[in-house]
């Protein structure tokens, strides 16, 4: 797999993490709040990962 598509799957999930936020404001989410946190924490690690493992240059 070629950096650049890594790089456009990365920015996929990455946009995955507005959705998961907007379910946290759901006042019926119940318990799945957990299950919602757990999802953006770990996507939060792997994009932190991403970003050390290949920092972003002035060029894409």
């Amino acid at each position: 797999m070629d950096l650049q598509t890594i790089k456009e799957r990365i920015a996929v999930v990455q946009s995955k993490r507005d959705y998961l936020l907007s379910l946290l404001e759901q006042p019926n989410l119940g318990t799945l709040r957990i299950d919602v946190n757990q999802a953006l924490e770990e996507l939060d690690d792997l994009i932190d990962e991403y970003q050390r493992t290949i920092p972003e240059t002035g060029s894409n």
